[in-house]
This record gives C-alpha cells, structure tokens and sequence, in this order.
C-alpha cells in the first residue's frame, strides 16, 4: 500500500456511496478548486437530521496522512456497521453496539481531501507544497494561498494583532513560510467549500480539522489565551485591536465560556485517551494559541466563532488535531497514525451522540460576547503543517 492520490481518493468516496447507498450521501461542494477540481464530501448517518461532525483532511497539500486517515475510517465504519462487528484499533476497541450507535445518533461529514490541487502537486512535484494552487492575483511569480489562513476570522492579522505578535500568517504571496492569507477574507474556493457545509447543515455542531505534525488536540483559540470571566474581551470587539497574540500578558484574552471550555477539554480528553489506547502515543490536549503560535484565519476558530458573530448560527466547537511526527512518514508508520486518527475521532463520535438536547439547553444560559461594533469574524491557524 502506499499514500493514496487525489484520484484515488475520489474513486474512494464514490465507492463507498455507492456501496452503502442507505447510509452514506455524496455531497458535491458547489466551488472547484483553481484547476478545476470538484470537492466532494461523503456525508454518513442512517438520518441526516441528527447532529453532525464536521472532519477536514488535506486542508495543507503536503500532509499527506490525514486524507487517507478519513477515507479509511469511513470505510471502516461503514463496513463495521453492516456486518454488525465493532473496531479494534491497537488496544482500543470500539463495540458493535457503539459502531451502531454513531450511525444512528451523529451524521458525519467527511471532506477527506479540502485542497486536492495541492495535494496533487505535493504528491508529483514539490513534496513540500503546503498551500492551493491559486496563481498570483497580480499575474507574478508566486503561487498559491495557505487555505488554514484563509477563513474569516481575524484574517486581517495586520490590525487584529499586537505589532510583537508572531502571527504565522503573511498578506505577501511570495512569504517562502507557505502562510499567505490570500487576497481577502474566503476568497479560495477551498475555503468557500468549508462555509458552505456550514451554512447549509446547521445541524454540524463539531468540526474537526486533521493535520500533521506534532502529535497534539488543539482547541479554541488559536489567537490568544482564552478567559472566561470578561465577556466584552472578544474578536468582534474593536477596542482591542492591536493587542492580540502577546503571551503571557493581561491587555487581551479571548473570551471562551465556561461551558465551552469544559466541553472542548473533555471530548478532548475522549480523543486523547483513545488515542492512547492504540499504541502509547501521548497526544496533549491544550489551547491552539498555547501548542502553537498566534494564528489568523484558521477553519477551526472560524468555524466556533460564527454563533458568536450571528446567535442565529449553530455554536460549533472547534479542534484541529496534529497527528503523526513528520509529514511524510513512510507507508508503515502512516497505517499506524491511521489507526490513532480513527480511534480518536470514533471516540469523539461516541462522546457527541445524543448530546443535542443538553448542548441545546446549555446554550440557552451561554450567551454570546458582548456586542460592541459591527462585527466581521476573521481567524486562522495551523501547525507545523
């Protein structure tokens, strides 16, 4: 076996649609990539009205694990839930009444491959592609958007941030870190393809992005610490502007309710375990601001910072995971990451069914931040990647 192409994914996606028609739908994601790429999302639930998880791969082209990683989980989990077995993944094992339980009680969404055009040219040209392949908007030499740095959410790092912050983000295309923004806020349609799961299934209240490497869960925020006494220290709140992304200081902490926060450490520690269980790898639950760096315009913080900017949209609580220890590994070690990824996100899955009616509650006493000034939610982030 070997890292499957971006063909191959596809070919993946359509076969388990096809052999599991009753518990699978084939969502074609309306924007194709700079090269004229169709995305597609393999949604998997015996009820599409239940509540779902969002799970993200290939979002950076030369992490190469995390496609496989979600292809291969859904084949399992379908295949499981037919045949009426559980799942053993190293000394993790996840019951046949569990299998049943995530497909009747939770409605994944799998994007397996977000940004195939980097992908395929990580996979036949430069191994260390990380961005989309986007051509330079002025018609020059660099190429390419980092897709992580792309979402709405504090995109304008320039502003947002304290001058001293080491945001891993950059509005120059030619920026040889692989982190440009992109021209403005969503402008990929990488990107685009996200939001669009987003406002069209509001029934997604977690969202999951896999990448690699540094084997660790990170959940929100990714711009600054987080509190959870001071809601009017927020991302939509223009007072603060220019202090985010200082560690260690007191002028700014994104606010994360208590509940939330509570919540996300958690699954967390759901996925964490489970990991664990597969084969003695420890994977750290921690803050993205704390197990990275500073970072605008991640999916992850986008995705959570949406019921904040407008109550009317589903609260959606946000992890990235960074699996593995190199970008590449090689094909053995790879099935072993595989192995982790799915045992966590299968931990994850169980852990989230039948929470609608709690999470629906809860949010009824959570509130939102303050509203202080017309608000445009723009963040990102990104490991290693």
């Amino acid at each position: 076996m070997s890292y499957l192409n971006v063909d191959e994914i596809e070919t993946a996606l359509q076969s388990l649609a096809a052999e599991y028609p009753g518990l699978t739908e084939l969502i074609e994601l309306p924007h194709r990539t700079h090269e004229g790429r169709r995305v597609r999302c393999l949604r998997i639930g015996a009820d599409p009205q239940r509540p779902g998880v969002l799970l993200l791969g290939g979002v950076h082209a030369r992490e190469w694990v995390p496609p496989d990683a979600l292809v291969s989980l859904a084949a399992d989990l379908l295949e499981a839930a037919t045949r009426g077995t559980g799942l053993d993944y190293g000394d993790h094992r996840v019951p046949a009444d569990q299998v049943r339980q995530v497909l009747e009680g939770t409605t994944l969404y799998v994007v397996a491959c977000v940004n195939p055009d980097g992908r395929r040219h990580s996979q036949t040209a430069e191994p260390m592609w990380r961005g989309n392949r986007r051509p330079h908007p002025a018609g020059g030499l660099c190429t390419g958007v980092d897709v992580n740095r792309n979402f709405d959410f504090l995109w304008e790092h320039t502003a947002k941030f304290h001058p001293d912050a080491d945001v891993a983000t950059s509005a120059d295309p030619c920026d040889p870190r692989q982190v440009y923004r992109g021209p403005a806020a969503a402008s990929e349609p990488e990107t685009r393809n996200v939001v669009h799961l987003l406002d069209t299934r509001p029934g997604i209240r977690w969202h999951v992005d896999v990448h690699s490497f540094v084997p660790v869960i990170l959940h929100n925020w990714g711009s600054d610490e987080h509190q959870s006494t001071d809601p009017e220290q927020n991302f939509r709140h223009p007072a603060f502007d220019a202090l985010r992304g200082i560690p260690g200081d007191t002028a700014y902490r994104e606010y994360l309710p208590a509940a939330d926060l509570e919540a996300e450490l958690a699954l967390g520690a759901r996925m964490s375990e489970a990991i664990r269980e597969v084969r003695g790898d420890e994977y750290p639950v921690v803050p993205a601001f704390g197990g990275l760096y500073p970072t605008s315009g991640a999916s992850d913080d986008y995705a959570y910072s949406r019921h904040f900017s407008d109550p009317s949209r589903t609260r959606v609580l946000g992890f990235t995971i960074e699996c593995a220890h190199s970008f590449q590994p090689p094909w053995a070690e790879a099935e072993q990451v595989i192995r982790e990824v799915s045992a966590g996100l299968l931990a994850l899955a169980v852990a989230v069914t039948g929470l609608a009616g709690t999470e629906d509650r809860a949010a009824e006493d959570r509130g939102a931040p303050e509203r202080s000034a017309p608000d445009r939610a723009d963040t990102g982030r990104e490991g290693p990647a």
